[in-house]
């Protein structure tokens, strides 16, 4: 009897280690993004579960590189990544379809927030647009023409093709002279002198912090969110909406297949979306929520947009980005880089 008993405690206590040994791996944003994924993601997760988070940061191209690379058998629970890119996960069959009725905040979610057949949600809602420094840039700007003047050449950044930000300001470009999703040519002959002045073609968002920090740039195409940030840690930052429009954002949540820990990471998603965490990290990262029940602080409205300039948004359908973004790039690094 004792041998048993001993038997049952040995294995109740293996469980207990196995149940806090568990790690579900992240992967996020870097920089101001992942600090505040710990705080208001993280925090309130690993005490309701008891499990531990890595955190991966990268950027969504080269989280879905990986996620593809790996082939179903992802080394990541849980993906951050921004739409165009989790609509290229999900077409390939690389993504495990959310359970709506496993979340317990599904309800509350704005269904614009949900990707096809589930495969992935919204996690916030942001933009890329004009953020300048208010003490070198006396003149607030208003359209992304603005950023061509003469008077930017050498101080300004804008992302390069595998960016977000990147790819996005040249899609508005394109929009702007009459270009297509099909034919870019407009947009890259507008956006090559531009982008051969450039200090830099940013590849990650907190590249931008250090060139205003250093006093390198008085403006860039870049996030509102980040900007907010940066305004908080004390840089004299400003975030204009163009008139044409500036381009809306869907970074989103999912899981890739292959992981082993799929109940928890539903768990992890499900504390994402409510209103908890996604008030704190829309205040801590300056970036809309997509929980409908959550109420926002006034000082974040000289940053988010207004309800008009979110209505001016140019918000690019993922599905049809993700068959065209291939071309794209091949053109960007024969036509601009060359």
């Amino acid at each position: 009897m004792f041998r048993k008993f001993a038997l049952t405690t040995t294995v109740a206590l293996g469980a207990i280690t196995a149940a806090s040994a568990q790690e579900l791996v992240v992967g996020a944003f870097g920089g101001s993004f992942a600090d505040n994924v710990k705080t208001c993601y993280v925090q309130p997760f690993s005490e309701a579960t008891g499990a531990s988070v890595l955190l991966k940061p990268a950027s969504s191209a080269q989280h879905a590189a990986s996620v593809r690379a790996t082939a179903g058998q992802s080394d990541m629970d849980v993906v951050f990544a921004d739409d165009a890119f989790a609509v290229q996960m999900a077409n390939e069959g690389l993504l495990v379809p959310l359970d709506r009725a496993a979340l317990t905040n599904a309800p509350d979610i704005i269904e614009g927030a949900w990707g096809k057949g589930d495969a992935y949600v919204a996690a916030m809602l942001g933009a890329t647009t004009i953020v300048y420094n208010k003490e070198t840039v006396t003149t607030p700007p208003t359209s992304w023409n603005d950023l061509f003047d003469p008077k930017y050449e050498g101080r300004i950044t804008i992302g390069d093709v595998s960016a977000t930000a990147g790819w996005q300001f040249l899609a508005a470009l394109n929009q702007m002279e009459g270009g297509t999703q099909q034919d870019p040519g407009p947009g890259i002959a507008k956006i090559k002198p531009l982008a051969q002045s450039a200090v830099l073609l940013h590849t990650q968002a907190d590249q931008v912090v250090s060139l205003f920090e250093r006093g390198e740039i008085d403006i860039a195409v870049w996030y509102p969110d980040r900007a907010g940030v940066a305004i908080k840690g004390g840089l004299p930052l400003a975030v204009a909406y163009p008139q044409e429009g500036a381009v809306g954002i869907r970074p989103t949540i999912s899981i890739p297949k292959g992981t082993q820990q799929q109940d928890l990471a539903m768990k992890f998603i499900d504390t994402v979306l409510s209103v908890e965490a996604q008030k704190c990290f829309s205040e801590a990262q300056v970036i809309g929520p997509v929980n409908s029940k959550v109420v926002l602080s006034d000082d974040l409205a000289t940053i988010l947009p207004t309800a008009e300039q979110a209505g001016q948004m140019l918000f690019l359908d993922p599905a049809e980005m993700a068959v065209v973004m291939p071309d794209w790039t091949r053109r960007w690094q024969r036509e601009v880089l060359r």
